[in-house]
């Protein structure tokens, strides 16, 4: 890839965008005296910041990097997934969010243990703490990487600037430096979105009509294939996995439900995460419209590309040798956004998890000061993990263990969504059937996983060959069968155990009761609670 050096004024946007994420941690580090502070933001953090705090949160730098790189290499198929949030949460999140903040201090996963059982939090628990921990360490590196190839700065340097600068600022100004710099951060990237989409759209000869019409007739904007076919990548598959991911993402990841609890009331909790979520969608469009515009970008202008360039390269290297001064520096400043407003959410979250599902179980009459203590204790040590794992991979190669590492995951921590629709959706299931239904989820994304041919040091391989008796649909409907699995297996295995009524309160049922008991009022007259509602 060519290199181009950039210029003073790009050097000095980087600089400034850097400066002013510490600064936003020190300007909040004044408040945080106490744990609903630095986890929940004392609840009254604007429901418009959330929303974007959402976003930010959900767009990577590997999203940054790899929609624009789908877009190039193929068409919008990527983007069916993203198309299923909104709709999802149209139809569930009125109900969502107002169980959450009702059932929950903090903690995503106090509500698995409220409903079922402290095993069933420690399995939900562990499962993201696994996932985000494993993420953060990735993200790092992939940043790092992408900014290493394209600039020539050197990785280890790019590594320890974004961990540490992120830490500082998470660590001293907990969520609501999180919040605050992510809408920061998500303006960034939404304009440096903007800013290539144009120059990729008014540069070329033609113009507009001329990049999206050859794109057109080549069948680059398009969500095929239609195929009603589970073993390849096909609009059906990606439909049906677009469904549990926002089930998944706004029903069970802390990193969501924790944004549930900052604004001040479930109208406003409500507001922000459909912002975030509609704000999510013309973002994911813009970022593998790039990809689109880039292929039609370089056809008609007839500037060559590097010949052994790889799809994923082509958007750094339109960075660095399209771009004008300035604009190059705004755009490597939304890279650097990107990953840096997902690594700190992740370290708030799983500080939050580590306090509320670990340390107070452990040590009930700890004051809120030690919880807090222990709690940014949590942060340090995770951002300075982060920082000794994305080194590791820049000098080991992330193949040689980062393979693994996700597949240990998936078979850990599969079915998530299976066990929310499970305690959410049902009256019938109940703790020991629960737990029947995580140990078959396990043993059936066991069985996938170590069957299915996997990538391994740019090769495929399997680790357990069964033969005909193998996993072989396509990867992303697997997580979509053990959601269905630990369901199915969960239900019937608790008919065969003693009913186990759970609190109205924790159930779509209860809220539906609530609901009709409120629209009484309306006609009867004043509604108390002495219903058993």
């Amino acid at each position: 890839m060519q290199k181009q050096t950039l210029a003073v004024l790009d050097y000095l946007v980087i600089l400034a965008y850097m400066l002013a994420m510490v600064w936003m941690g020190w300007y909040f580090s004044k408040r945080q005296k106490d744990t609903d502070h630095y986890y929940a933001g004392n609840r009254r953090i604007p429901s418009w910041a959330v929303g974007i705090s959402i976003l930010a949160t959900l767009i990577s730098s590997v999203t940054f990097l790899a929609y624009p790189g789908a877009g190039y290499s193929g068409n919008w198929i990527l983007l069916v997934q993203g198309l299923m949030v909104p709709i999802v949460l149209l139809a569930v999140l009125w109900i969502i969010v107002p169980v959450y903040r009702e059932a929950i201090r903090l903690s995503a996963y106090e509500y698995f243990e409220k409903r079922f059982s402290y095993a069933s939090r420690l399995y939900t628990s562990l499962a993201f703490s696994v996932m985000h921990f494993t993420k953060m360490g990735t993200v790092v590196y992939l940043l790092s990487l992408a900014l290493s190839g394209m600039t020539g700065w050197d990785i280890y340097l790019v590594i320890a600037v974004v961990s540490l600068a992120t830490l500082i600022y998470t660590l001293i100004g907990g969520i609501e430096a999180v919040v605050w710099t992510d809408v920061v951060q998500g303006f960034l990237f939404l304009a440096g979105g903007l800013a290539c989409i144009l120059i990729l759209l008014f540069r070329p000869e033609g113009g507009p009509a001329a990049v999206v019409g050859l794109a057109w007739k080549n069948g680059k904007i398009d969500l095929g294939p239609y195929d009603l076919d589970f073993v390849k990548l096909t609009f059906v598959v990606m439909a049906i996995n677009g469904i549990f991911y926002a089930l998944q993402k706004y029903g069970t990841d802390q990193t969501i439900v924790q944004r549930f609890l900052l604004a001040k009331d479930d109208r406003s909790a409500i507001r922000a995460t459909l912002l975030g979520a509609l704000l999510c969608v013309p973002t994911w469009t813009a970022f593998i419209f790039i990809g689109t515009c880039l292929w039609s970008f370089y056809r008609i202008t007839g500037i060559p590309l590097p010949p052994d360039i790889k799809s994923d390269g082509v958007f750094p290297y339109f960075i660095m040798t399209e771009l004008p001064a300035g604009v190059t520096g705004l755009i490597l400043s939304a890279l650097l956004a990107a990953a840096m407003s997902t690594l700190a959410s992740d370290l708030n979250c799983l500080s939050a998890v580590a306090v509320e599902d670990y340390y107070r179980r452990l040590r009930p009459h700890a004051t809120d000061k030690k919880r807090l203590a222990v709690g940014k204790g949590v942060v340090l040590v995770c951002g300075l993990v982060t920082l000794l794992v994305a080194a590791y991979f820049a000098g080991a190669g992330e193949k040689s263990v980062l393979g693994s590492l996700f597949e240990l995951y998936a078979i850990f921590s599969g079915g998530i969504v299976g066990l929310f629709a499970l305690a959410f959706f049902t009256r019938r299931a109940n703790r020991k059937g629960a737990i029947v239904g995580i140990v078959a989820c396990i043993l059936f994304t066991a069985w996938a996983v170590l069957s299915s041919p996997i990538k391994w040091g740019g090769e495929k391989m399997i680790l357990l060959d069964l033969g005909a008796w193998g996993y072989r649909h396509h990867n992303m409907m697997l997580g979509v069968y053990s959601h269905i699995v630990l369901f199915v297996v969960g239900y019937a295995a608790s008919l065969f155990f003693k009913h186990e009524a759970p609190p109205r309160s924790l159930t779509i049922h209860g809220w539906l009761e609530r609901r009709r008991a409120r629209q009484a009022v309306s006609v009867s007259g004043p509604w108390t609670p002495d219903g058993g509602l």
